[in-house]
This record gives structure tokens, C-alpha cells and sequence, in this order.
């Protein structure tokens, strides 16, 4: 190894050291400002950015699409089981009244998130001037929340107290809202991406469309739902119930399960052509629901939203390296317009419209009543990020874009655009919330 190649590596170690410091800090730190630990680490990556850095550390959509691809994929899966048991609330797929307590979540999932893909779509084509097949593209990848960067407006984690299993629920209607549907619009958001991905080969709107609605729109939907279910229900079995006490690890404390299930639920789903992102979530809540008070799951849960931070760290730096390195060559006038638009109005203009149809002022959304100030937030937040970045990543592996290079830096502009605002409002609007509930009752 030549002493400059050593130089650049001891540059990186030093950049490394500093910035994983900062991540075991800054969350405590800045726990009651409004300001949030991916603000400042983004805002890092920036400055550094603007450093004589070694070319190997400046990441481009180009020339390493497949590392910024697989990375973002393990953090999203990695976020994903976090989220997952975090969830006190119950879903049981032979309950109807456990469906209606997710209320909110389907009427975010099923009204909100196809609303914004078309509406972001539509600007795509009309202010970027994109092909119909690159603005479905934006309008797919810019879709789902973010379950990374979203920590500040979700549950904190799973409650062990003791009692009735159906007892046990989040008593914060927008955080469970916004956490459960960042755990599910993941893997929904897929479907929409292969459209695009078919959109650049078709000839008509009619070639694979009957394959798309029946595979990749349901049918890998269904099996990853399956073997998320499945590999959850056997991994839970086996660490709380098995006749072999080595193998019980709720007894044994063993937290690495939870990264056996990260890789297993993902891994089966992903070799079954099923959706991995949805097997994990479906994976993490059946863990969850198998003996709700026992605190085996907060060490899990633990472990994963340690790794997940790390994670989060380093594709944070990276992309902040990447937007003062050349990421936003491409963004114009119009796209950095769109972008703002799409953070401050289509998201909470759709979701609000999801959250408001069919609803009276004293209908009770979801489980608990969502008031028309909560009905605003959880509208708001809709935190874009690490996701957006795999989607994109992945779907420009599989085909050629036009103005491929003009939604990568509308995609990393709307990323750090939502980081920052959403990352400053969080804390004080969480904080306004609790506090007219404490006044109102």
C-alpha cells in the first residue's frame, strides 16, 4: 500500500471516529432542542464535503450505485424490525376490530401514499419536463416515509407492563400512525417502482399490465406478508416456547436473534421473489406479539436501534459528502421548487384528504380519537429519506432513465429539504401536542 493510500485511509478512520462520537452524543444532547441528530450529521457531511477528501470517499449514483444501493437496503431492513417491535398496538389477521384500530394507517397507506405518487408524478412531467416513465419514477421512490429518520415523531419503543395483552397500545395516535405507516409504505411503495421500471420498456400502457397488478401488486405482496408472518411465528416459538433451554433466548437474553430474523425474513422473501421490506415489518410484529410483557423484546429492540443509528451515521455523511460533492449538479430552479412543494404541500395536502374523507368530527380514526391538530401533524411528517435513495438506486440498476441524473438531485434535495424542516419542527410540534392533551385533560 503506497503512503498515500495509507493518508487517505487514516483520514477516513479520523472522519469516522469524529462523526460516530457525534452520533453517541448528539441524541441525548439535543433530546430537548429542536434540532435533530440527522440535521447535524447531514449538515456534517456538507462541510466535509467541501474538504480535500480522498475520491473514494465522494459516492456517486454512477460509479457506485450498487454499494449506495445495498447499503441503504441493509439500514431500511435494519429500521425496519426496529419498527416493527416497537408497535405495542395488536394486529390480528382473524380480528376485524383489530383492522379498525389500524385505521389511520390504511387511510395513510391505501388513500394518501397513491395520491402523492400520482400528484408527484404529474409535477415530475409538467415543472422537470421528465419522460412519463423517470416521473413515475420520482413519484414512486419519493413515496414512501422514511422509518430511519423518523425517530423523533415515532413510538420510542416497545411497553412491557404487565397486563391484559390488549391493553397494551401506543396512547399517541400520530406517533403510531406515522410509525406504523413508515413500516409498511416500504414495501407498498415497490410495486409503483417496477411500474416505472416496465414504463421504459413498454410499448403501451397494456404490455405487463396484467402481470404487474397480478405480481408485483399482490402477489409479492402476499408472499412476503406470508413468510414474514412464518419466520416470525417460528423464530418466536423457538426463542420463548422451545423444549431446548438454549434455544429459548428470551430466557437466555441473547439480543443477536433479532439480526438472525433481520436477514432470515428478508433473505427467504427476497429468494421467493416475494417483498423483503414487507417480510421483515410482518416478521418483527409477530415476534412482538408472541408474549407481549416480556422484556426480551426492548433488548431486541435495543440492539437494533443501536445498529440502525450507526447505519443511519454513515448514510447521512455520505450523502451530505455527495450533495457538496456534485449530487446536486443537475437540480434546477424548477426541481429545487418542486422539492419544497413536495415536502410542505402535496405530502400534507394528500394526507390530510386521506386522513379527512369519510371521517366525521367525532368519529374515532384508528383507535383512538385523532383531533383535527393531530390530523395536521401526522399529515405534515412525512419524512423523506434512506429509502428514497434505494429505490432509486435499485430501479436505475435495472433500467435506463432518461434524466436519470435530474430526479438524483431532486431526490437528494427533497431528502435533505425534508431532514432539515422536519428535523427542527419535531420536537416543538410533538411538544405542542402532549401539551394540549395535558391541558385538555
Amino acid at each position: 500500500m503506497t503512503p498515500e493510500h495509507l493518508v487517505n485511509a487514516d483520514f477516513v478512520y479520523l472522519l469516522a471516529g469524529i462523526s460516530l462520537l457525534l452520533a453517541v452524543v448528539l441524541p441525548y444532547a439535543l433530546s430537548s432542542a429542536a434540532l435533530s441528530a440527522p440535521v447535524v450529521l447531514l449538515g456534517l457531511g456538507v462541510l466535509a464535503g467541501l474538504l480535500p477528501l480522498p475520491p473514494e470517499v465522494l459516492l456517486t449514483p454512477a460509479g457506485d450505485r450498487a454499494f449506495i444501493e445495498h447499503l441503504t437496503e441493509f439500514t431500511v431492513i435494519v429500521s425496519l424490525m426496529g419498527v416493527g417491535l416497537a408497535l405495542d398496538r395488536p394486529l390480528s389477521l382473524r380480528s376485524w376490530a383489530s383492522w379498525r384500530r389500524w385505521g389511520t394507517t390504511w387511510r395513510l397507506l391505501l388513500l394518501a401514499m397513491p395520491l402523492s405518487i400520482a400528484a408527484t408524478a404529474w409535477l415530475g412531467w409538467w415543472v422537470l419536463g421528465l419522460a412519463p416513465a423517470s416521473a413515475l419514477l420520482l413519484g414512486a421512490v419519493l413515496a414512501p416515509t422514511d422509518p430511519v429518520l423518523a425517530s423523533d415523531v415515532q413510538v420510542a419503543g416497545p411497553t412491557t407492563d404487565d397486563g391484559d395483552e390488549d391493553t397494551v397500545d401506543e396512547r399517541d395516535e400520530v406517533r403510531f400512525a406515522l410509525t406504523s405507516e413508515a413500516g409498511l409504505n416500504d414495501a407498498l411503495a415497490f410495486p409503483f417502482v417496477y411500474l416505472a421500471i416496465l414504463a421504459v420498456s413498454a410499448e403501451s400502457a397494456l404490455d405487463g399490465g396484467v402481470t404487474w397488478f397480478a405480481w408485483d401488486l399482490v402477489g409479492r405482496i402476499a408472499v412476503g406478508g406470508v413468510i414474514g408472518v412464518l419466520t416470525g411465528w417460528a423464530l418466536a416459538r423457538a426463542a420463548f416456547r422451545s423444549r431446548v433451554r438454549s434455544v429459548r433466548t428470551a430466557e437466555t437474553g441473547e439480543p443477536l436473534l433479532v439480526l438472525a430474523a433481520v436477514l432470515l425474513s428478508y433473505g427467504i422473501a427476497e429468494v421467493a421473489q416475494g417483498y423483503g421490506f414487507l417480510a421483515v415489518f410482518a416478521c418483527a410484529m409477530t415476534l412482538r406479539s408472541m408474549d407481549r410483557t416480556a422484556d426480551y423484546h426492548a433488548v431486541m429492540h435495543g440492539v437494533v436501534e443501536r445498529l440502525e443509528r450507526l447505519l443511519t451515521l454513515v448514510v447521512l455523511l455520505l450523502l451530505g459528502v455527495a450533495i457538496s460533492g456534485g449530487l446536486l449538479t443537475s437540480l434546477s430552479w424548477r426541481g429545487a421548487l418542486l422539492g419544497v412543494g413536495l415536502v410542505l404541500l402535496v405530502r400534507p395536502l394528500t394526507s390530510w384528504l386521506a386522513l379527512r374523507v369519510g371521517s366525521r368530527p367525532r368519529d374515532r380514526v384508528g383507535d383512538h380519537h385523532l383531533t383535527p391538530r393531530e390530523r395536521w401533524v401526522t399529515a405534515f411528517f412525512g419524512i423523506r429519506g434512506i429509502g428514497s435513495i434505494y429505490y432509486l438506486a435499485y430501479a436505475t440498476g435495472q433500467e435506463d432513465f432518461a434524466g436519470a441524473d435530474t430526479v438524483w438531485s431532486t431526490v437528494a434535495f427533497v431528502i435533505a429539504v425534508s431532514v432539515v424542516v422536519h428535523g427542527v419542527s419535531a420536537t416543538p410540534a410533538m411538544a405542542w401536542l402532549e401539551g394540549r392533551r395535558e391541558h385538555q385533560t
